[in-house]
């Protein structure tokens, strides 16, 4: 007996290599059928030969693969020939010989997907098991192999199907990891961009809401695995889903933000009135919904106004804005026809005696309404970005309108670590200046100062230099709008400092600026600025007039500060003339001033002509002191008098020199009209640093 069942068995095997020659030949004919027909009988017959199963891996690797080689493409169509049942037991002994958690995982979502009804089996269970892993191999960041596979792969399999029966805090605890993942997904910095493979084109490259098309490539995964297309349209899809098992009170069809954010505040007026089990569903739909909402549409900001921060050096040639206060009003009445004016000595001389009151505006703008204003050529989509920035607003301000929503979105806002966020901080800061709390703007731009310190030093070049450059702009202006000018004088200063003017052919330096054009503009107290040298150079110049003008025009007299305001209305010029004017009469009522920088930044032919008339007869023979150590001078020349060291007829001339040594001032001050003047305010906040923050003490 033990001789016949010997000799059966070695029939058998050698039937079995029979077989798999045959196979063989036919696999290497491409024969789809044939082949089929005897990889179904070996598998049938022989399911323990390792010869089958190298086989049947083979073919299972070329399932899996994103490859559309001639080979792997027979290797599916062989496939494809086996009966399902046959399809479904391979599969499942196929993911039995798996060791690897990925492989295995990859294995049983090939079944999950050909065979639905074994989502029912196996769905939960492989969901369980990549978070497992994911916690077990101790991922730094939810953007992983295993986090993809579960939310993209696994978990529509899992909720769509009727018959998976799954508790309330399943589902919303895979909601939550759902979003984590998407949200990481899609703000992800250009850091993680160096896992991106090969280079890209520039036409490759998409808007922030498509970035998925990007060829970024998840560790572990190929790269068409890695790929996700319209991740915000599938993160609030996977929300309906769950909205609908856990029994929310849905609206039907599809809806905008805006009705969203609506309707949950709508559901937030009555939920105290729910018992605690229909009061903690409903918390949880007002809260994940709301969120979705909030982290949208502030990533939907964040990536408008700052594109470089996900996009990195391919990002379209966009300068990032800053949020700022206006200070456009600072010269009070601005309404000057550029182009007909001509400034004469008498025409100054007739309007000194002009009343000026708009130019003593309250610049905090508390009282009005706060609007933003952007240049249409800054941001073409200006309108779609600012209700983003709404939305998001008003969804933060929903999330911590309750205790119980507050303590939620608290407790979710711990667990993803999103004060980690850097793109998240940029917009909290500008919300909190929107909602004009600087004080506390001022520490969350310390604390954004903090997480581009802990960024990686392979940041994208220039970007850096940025991050600091739009952080002191934002202190400055907070500064100001506290009324601490000498704070809000050291921020611009320390800017201006790092600032490298744009240098034209010619050597001359561009002294364009954004020019906003609004029906809003006497309502407005907010703009989104471009931060780049240009643009933040003319705002720099504007502050340092706001905090000076303030010093300048009080009942006390301050000719230094009075000083800097000259040199500083210079930019921009006529639009100051009416506060020039304000100065010059400030000056004939005090019957002198001193100022010794005055010759060495003041180049305006119009401000020119009016000092030199102040000396005249006509002008009121005003004593001017704008030469350097003029009245040491003065007062050295009459001690020599006195001590009767000069003749007695000397007396009479003492100021004689001074008076030619001002002419001749006043004529090379006029072959210096031609200079750029950006240049000249430059080198003034550079030079005169000290003094100026000593006006300001």
């Amino acid at each position: 007996r033990t001789a016949r069942g010997d000799c059966r068995r070695k029939l058998m095997f050698c039937f079995s290599i029979l077989q798999y020659e045959m196979y063989t030949i036919e696999r290497n004919a491409e024969r789809t059928a044939s082949a089929g027909r005897l990889l179904y009988d070996m598998f049938v017959n022989f399911p323990d030969q390792p010869a089958v199963w190298r086989e049947i891996s083979v073919i299972t690797s070329a399932l899996r693969n994103d490859s559309q080689d001639k080979q792997t493409q027979f290797l599916r169509g062989l496939f494809e020939t086996l009966p399902g049942r046959v399809q479904c037991e391979m599969l499942l002994k196929a993911t039995e010989q798996c060791f690897n958690t990925l492989e295995r995982a990859e294995m049983l979502l090939l079944l999950l997907r050909r065979f639905p009804e074994t989502v029912v089996q196996h769905g939960v269970g492989l969901g369980e098991t990549l978070l497992d892993a994911e916690s077990i191999e101790d991922q730094e960041s939810p953007v992983n192999c295993f986090r993809k596979l579960f939310v993209c792969d696994v978990l529509p399999l899992i909720i769509n199907n009727p018959d998976v029966r799954l508790p309330a805090s399943l589902l919303y605890k895979y909601l939550n990891k759902a979003a984590e993942f998407y949200i990481n997904y899609v703000t992800r910095s250009t850091q993680t961009e160096s896992q991106y493979q090969g280079s890209q084109d520039s036409s490759d490259i998409m808007s922030p809401s498509k970035r998925s098309s990007q060829k970024y490539v998840i560790d572990g995964l190929t790269e068409k695995s890695s790929q996700i297309t319209d991740p915000w349209e599938r993160l609030f899809k996977i929300l309906s889903v769950v909205g609908m098992r856990c029994e929310w009170q849905m609206d039907k069809g599809r809806r905008s933000f805006g009705d969203i954010l609506h309707r949950m505040k709508d559901l937030c007026r009555y939920i105290s009135n729910f018992d605690s089990d229909a009061h903690a569903k409903y918390k949880n739909q007002v809260v994940y919904s709301t969120m979705l909402v909030f982290f949208k549409n502030a990533f939907q900001y964040v990536s408008n106004i700052q594109p470089s921060l996900f996009q990195g050096p391919n990002a379209p040639n966009q300068a990032p804005l800053v949020l700022l206060e206006d200070v456009t009003n600072i010269y009070g009445d601005t309404d000057i026809d550029r182009n007909k004016h001509i400034h004469k000595k008498r025409k100054l001389a007739e309007g000194r005696e002009k009343t000026m009151s708009s130019d003593d505006e309250d610049p905090s703008g508390k009282a009005r309404s706060r609007h933003i204003t952007v240049n249409k050529a800054d941001l073409a989509n200006s309108i779609e970005v600012l209700e983003s920035f709404k939305l998001a607003r008003e969804s933060w301000e929903l999330l911590y309108s309750l205790e119980s929503l507050d303590k939620e979105f608290t407790r979710i806002c711990l667990s993803w670590k999103t004060d980690t966020w850097l793109w998240l901080r940029i917009f909290l800061t500008d919300m909190i200046i929107y909602q004009g709390q600087y004080k506390k703007a001022i520490s969350s731009l310390h604390h954004l100062a903090a997480l581009q310190g802990s960024h990686s030093p392979q940041q994208i070049t220039g970007q850096g230099s940025l991050e600091s450059q739009r952080a002191l702009i934002q202190l400055a202006t907070c500064h100001f709008a506290l009324g601490e000018y000498r704070q809000t004088c050291e921020k611009v200063l320390d800017l201006v400092c790092c600032i490298s003017l744009p240098i034209q052919e010619g050597g001359k330096v561009q002294e364009e600026q954004p020019k906003v054009k609004s029906k809003f503009r006497k309502g407005s107290d907010l703009k989104l600025w471009p931060c780049t040298s240009r643009a933040i150079m003319p705002y720099c110049l504007h502050l340092l007039l706001a905090c000076f003008k303030l010093r300048a025009f009080t009942d006390s007299r301050d000719d230094m500060a009075l000083g800097h305001v000259v040199v500083l209305l210079q930019h921009e010029w006529p639009r100051g003339e009416n506060l020039f004017l304000k100065a010059i009469n400030k000056i004939c009522q005090q019957g002198n001033f001193q100022y010794e920088n005055f010759f060495n930044y003041v180049t305006n032919i119009d401000m020119l002509e009016e000092f030199a008339y102040l000396r005249t007869q006509e002008g009121g023979k005003i004593h001017l002191e704008l030469l350097p150590n003029q009245a040491m001078l003065i007062n050295h020349k009459w001690e020599v008098a006195l001590s009767g060291h000069l003749h007695h007829t000397v007396t009479r001339g003492i100021t004689k020199g001074v008076k030619e040594d001002f002419r001749l001032a006043m004529e090379r001050q006029v072959s210096r009209c031609g200079e750029n003047l950006m240049v000249v305010l430059h080198r003034f906040c550079i030079n005169e640093k000290i003094l100026l923050l000593q006006t300001l003490a």
